[in-house]
């Protein structure tokens, strides 16, 4: 089968409205959808299933409720056969780990969704407690990288201790956290001591020619899972983007399906 004939997972997206207080109310408009949004634009992407979390959740920043978000989540998910979600987890909000347990137990979660960035809190102080519970779950964590708070590298530690988590850090080539540089998240994947870290194509930076490519020769097909971000970002460009990715078929699926298949389970066995 080519590359256009497979049915993708997209592991990182959300729904909802974009709420950054220092983005223009017209930019704000422009990456906010709702779940109707998020599916149709995933049906031009060829993509069965979106796995999402809500934007109520991490907007705005260092103010969400992530409880209200995963409430409404919960509700919302269930209606769209297309989607699957992550249940977030907010360290500063302990009712949120309550939430996660009861969500997990349910078809159309997961795992669980980090985000030190939006939430304020550094990785770095907070992450033994999260990784903790993610391994008392036995579940995967889908973990917000490459900013300040989240430095790809500021994971590994916290990998290297809980060997049974696997860890997706979002958004290959997002480089805030050191000098815009687009290799963070290869270079924790390479620093992780038992093949446990993942990354996502969910950055814009994704789209830079020859990223993905280096990316797969540095820690192969296998680390990398498709990711959109939409509805910030959207979706068919995406997809495009592996499509035309000078790589083999079989490495497209890989990124496309066959790795989220793996690491989640019978959860999305239906795409």
């Amino acid at each position: 089968m080519s590359a256009a004939g497979i049915s993708a997972i997209d592991v990182h997206a959300h729904y909802g409205v974009y709420d950054r207080r220092e983005t223009t109310a017209l930019e704000n408009r422009f990456m906010t959808g709702d779940a109707a949004v998020v599916v149709g634009r995933a049906r031009q992407a060829r993509t069965a299933l979106t796995i999402v979390s809500p934007l109520l959740g991490l907007f705005p920043r260092g103010g969400a409720d992530a409880v209200a978000g995963n409430e409404e989540a919960a509700a919302v998910v269930p209606r769209f056969p297309e989607l699957r979600w992550w249940v977030i987890v907010h360290p500063l909000q302990p009712r949120t780990f309550e939430q996660a347990r009861r969500f997990l137990a349910t078809p159309q979660c997961v795992g669980i969704k980090i985000h030190p960035e939006e939430h304020q809190y550094p990785i770095a102080e907070h992450g033994e407690a999260l990784f903790a519970f993610a391994a008392e779950q036995g579940t995967v964590i889908m973990a917000h990288s490459g900013d300040p708070l989240s430095a790809p590298a500021a994971y590994v530690p916290f990998a290297d201790t809980f060997p049974a988590v696997t860890v997706i850090l979002a958004h290959l080539g997002n480089g805030g956290a050191a000098g815009n540089r687009a290799d963070l998240q290869v270079r924790a994947i390479q620093a992780s001591r038992h093949g446990n870290v993942y990354t996502d194509t969910s950055s814009s930076r994704s789209l830079m020619p020859g990223l993905i490519e280096w990316a797969v020769a540095e820690v192969g097909a296998e680390k990398l899972l498709y990711g959109t971000d939409t509805p910030l970002y959207f979706a068919p460009s995406q997809r495009a983007r592996i499509d035309a990715a000078q790589l083999s078929d079989a490495k497209k699926q890989l990124i496309l399906r066959d790795n989220a298949r793996r690491l989640l389970g019978e959860k999305v066995a239906v795409a």
